[in-house]
């Protein structure tokens, strides 16, 4: 869905930076990437409709993916998630990346493979 000539720059540079935290988890601890997006969501969600739609889209897709990240580290006793966990990896940043890039274009996107915890 494309609202880009609904938001201001503002908006739309917002809802980028809620995508932009989630990469946090990767520069601090792991729980960066679900803190980071949470906290500007928390501050921006009622200021901007743009950023409450993403906000909860991130969080949903941070939580869904940690919990993906931790079955996965589970499964290396069973040699299975020396797999599975770089195959995670890399598809959490391939969406990552396209989350922010339609974010900033002023689209909503929604995440695949998320499980939507907060509606």
């Amino acid at each position: 869905m494309d609202h880009n000539n609904e938001l201001s720059k503002d908006e739309r540079n917002w809802g980028m930076y809620v995508h932009l935290a989630g990469f946090a988890g990767y520069l601090t601890a792991t729980l960066g990437f679900i803190i980071a997006p949470l906290l500007i969501w928390l501050l921006k969600k009622d200021e901007y409709s743009n950023v409450d739609y993403h906000g909860k889209e991130v969080l949903n897709f941070q939580i869904s993916f940690y919990l993906y990240g931790l079955i996965a580290g589970a499964l290396m006793v069973i040699l299975i998630g020396f797999a599975l966990l770089p195959i995670i990896v890399i598809l959490h940043l391939v969406f990552m990346i396209i989350g922010t890039i339609r974010a900033s274009e002023g689209k909503y996107y929604r995440f695949p493979l998320t499980i939507r915890f907060i509606k």
